[in-house]
């Protein structure tokens, strides 16, 4: 089951990526990413979360162990295929949610594609460099431009 679950959410942030890397940034195709791409895998991500840590799927049916609280909890829960399949969405929607603020953020501050391009590309490989890259790069335009936009 969960080997099907990790294929069905890549393939859905894949598609969601393609679409805010590839397409014209409409609001149709905009609203896909939102809703289809981000809303699904976290709806996929706290079905999952809430049948984990209520015991319902344990690789073993014992969920002993399993915290947030500390690093051995965490190690538990990603302990087993359910965890990890978990895990996995949770990074996926948010590089996804993040890399579509990147998209809007430098739409509205006039940056080309030629420069959204690589940070969207880092982003759906790493998030958190891909973000930074982002930071670093909008906050010229950010000052002149004003904070309140974006």
């Amino acid at each position: 089951m969960w080997n099907a679950v990790f294929g069905a959410v890549n393939l859905i942030a894949l598609a969601g990526w393609i679409i805010l890397i590839a397409l014209p940034r409409r609001p149709f195709p905009m609203t896909v990413v939102l809703y289809l791409g981000v809303g699904l895998l976290c709806l996929i991500y706290s079905v999952g979360l809430i049948a984990l840590v209520s015991g319902g799927l344990g690789a073993d049916g014992n969920t002993a162990g399993q915290s947030f609280f500390t690093i051995e909890g965490v190690r538990a829960i990603f302990a087993n295929d359910a965890g990890v399949g978990i895990g996995w969405t949770h990074y996926l929607a948010f590089d996804l949610f993040t890399g579509l603020w990147i998209a809007r953020d430098a739409d509205a501050k006039d940056f080309s594609r030629l420069v959204q391009v690589p940070v969207l590309l880092l982003t759906f490989l790493a998030g958190p460099m891909g973000l930074l890259l982002w930071l670093i790069i909008r906050e010229r335009r950010a000052r002149r431009l004003g904070r309140g936009r974006g």
